[in-house]
């Protein structure tokens, strides 16, 4: 069994978000034994698999990627959209725009800690769409 879909994320601030339960909601039925693969259709946005406990984290992480990609390097040229806007493509680079993750069982087999995160990275980045495909059993 293979399926597809595409769903639409409401827009949220720059930040990490963490979005493991609307993308659960958004989901088809998932298969006994499988794999969600889900793609972010963006560039200046990313997809993560990390902690979900605790929101320092989260605050922590948005201040790591600020720190090591600045806005309004010198270097950039690709400037006309903003002082966010290279930086975020460099940080959706860093990050990454899939996640592979198990399904066991019709469910996400993640660990305890684990949640699946939205990087914005624009100031105002809109609503972000996302691909899910789910191949299993």
């Amino acid at each position: 069994m293979i399926e597809q879909i595409e769903f639409t994320l409401r827009p949220l601030p720059r930040g990490i978000h963490l979005i493991t339960a609307d993308v659960m909601r958004l989901l088809p039925r998932l298969p006994h034994r499988g794999l969600l693969n889900l793609l972010i259709k963006h560039t200046s946005a990313a997809l993560a698999l990390n902690e979900n406990a605790d929101p320092d984290v989260r605050h922590d992480l948005d201040a790591i990627f600020n720190n090591l990609v600045r806005e309004n390097a010198p270097y950039y040229l690709h400037t006309d959209e903003g002082s966010d806007d290279m930086p975020s493509h460099a940080k959706s680079v860093i990050v990454g725009s899939a996640l592979t993750l198990p399904v066991t069982d019709g469910r996400l087999n993640l660990g305890i800690w684990q949640g699946i995160y939205l990087c914005e990275f624009r100031n105002n980045g809109g609503p972000r769409c996302v691909v899910a495909t789910v191949i299993g059993e």
